[in-house]
């Protein structure tokens, strides 16, 4: 049966509390827009002055932002006070909390088509209380949130082993060489330039892109993502403007690839799969590899160590900017070729490990979108379930 949202809710709206009282700590934290969602902050400001405690919200109330990106999230922090643009969100009788916030993320692109679409998206309460629901009978309703809990536990459990092994990579690194701030095993250092037998800059233009998918995907700085190839935001060239864009040097597997602008000192390592060509605001690092490993070097290039000296040569203009010349005399590591082959097997290992858990976790998101499709066309009852 299909129901209004304002008929299976009660929908409470934020406060909007003066700017001009907010302190940068207290007892009563504010939550705003930013402290709710996947990637929340967890810097609050807060609210000494007095306040009327219906705007108090507590852990496992739900929350919907209805400006800017459109988030809904489970509250799991201390009692704090809501702001304006956000709604709690209580059920009505015979309403699953748990299946109401699945429901509703199936409706987030929805509501954000309610928006006004300014400059900043704003969804209005009178049109989200006009929102239409499938609302299954309340034992359908605990069967579905308990399955597709299930699923997403098991999502967020993949990603946590995902987020480890990055974090494992990143101790084995300091277990072998040691903080480079701190050298306590006394490596040796020499300059980026020194350890490359080839540096070269992107070309100085916007690359024409194919209208398909080709041999020839361009790594723009978007594309540099943890250390590796981001491919959702893949531009791809034809063949003609990939010869233009590799008259200096051909990359090839193993080179590095070093983000210079922008989003400043991320770093990938070129694999086999394609003909790679370089996006504007990048640079290409050939490993000379009678003195370094390119695995080896590649960690070192993204290291707090090099961000470091990176950021102390940022140009300071309003997009963040490292000159060439100052790259090249990047202070670097240089301990034994094969210490440094030795970390390059670890990786490669932990790499290994890390696509298969990648591939388990497309696998699990796969199967959490079909049993939230079929749950919400009505084909997950408890009948059907018992029979199962």
């Amino acid at each position: 049966m299909e129901k209004s949202l304002d008929n299976i809710v009660t929908l409470f709206s934020g406060n909007a509390w003066k700017a001009a009282s907010f302190k940068p700590n207290g007892k009563m934290p504010i939550i705003r827009i930013q402290n709710i969602g996947e990637n929340k902050s967890k810097e609050f400001i807060y609210w000494d002055e007095d306040y009327n405690e219906t705007f108090i919200v507590k852990k496992g109330d739900l929350l919907l932002s209805l400006s800017g990106s459109i988030k809904l999230d489970f509250w799991d922090g201390q009692p704090a006070l809501l702001n304006q643009r956000i709604v709690k969100i209580s059920p009505k009788e015979g309403i699953d909390t748990h299946w109401l916030f699945f429901q509703l993320k199936n409706y987030v692109r929805k509501i954000t088509n309610m928006g006004n679409h300014a400059l900043v998206n704003n969804v209005s309460l009178t049109d989200l209380r006009k929102l239409t629901l499938k609302v299954p009978e309340y034992p359908d309703q605990l069967h579905i949130a308990n399955l597709l809990s299930k699923a997403e536990n098991l999502i967020v459990q993949r990603k946590e082993s995902i987020r480890l092994l990055d974090e494992f990579l990143k101790s084995t690194f300091l277990e072998m060489f040691g903080d480079p701030e701190k050298n306590p095993k006394n490596l040796p250092f020499t300059t980026l330039e020194k350890l490359c037998s080839v540096i070269v800059d992107c070309p100085h233009s916007t690359p024409l892109k194919s209208k398909e998918a080709t041999n020839y995907p361009c790594i723009r700085t978007s594309e540099l993502t943890n250390g590796y190839i981001s491919w959702d935001s893949m531009q791809y060239l034809d063949e003609d403007e990939y010869i233009k864009r590799t008259q200096r040097l051909i990359p090839e597997a193993g080179d590095i690839v070093y983000g210079r602008e922008g989003t400043y000192g991320e770093a990938i390592r070129i694999p086999k799969t394609h003909k790679f060509s370089l996006g504007q605001r990048t640079m290409l690092f050939r490993p000379d590899y009678k003195k370094t490993n390119s695995i080896f070097l590649w960690a070192m290039v993204r290291s707090e160590f090099v961000y470091r000296q990176a950021k102390k040569k940022n140009s300071g203009s309003t997009v963040g900017h490292v000159n060439v010349k100052d790259i090249k005399q990047f202070r670097i590591f240089n301990p034994p070729i094969e210490l440094q082959n030795q970390f390059a097997q670890i990786v490669e290992k932990t790499e290994a490990l890390k696509t298969q858990y990648q591939q388990s976790l497309q696998e699990l998101e796969n199967l959490y979108g079909s049993l939230s499709q079929k749950a919400f066309r009505g084909e997950m009852v408890v009948k059907q379930a018992a029979k199962a």
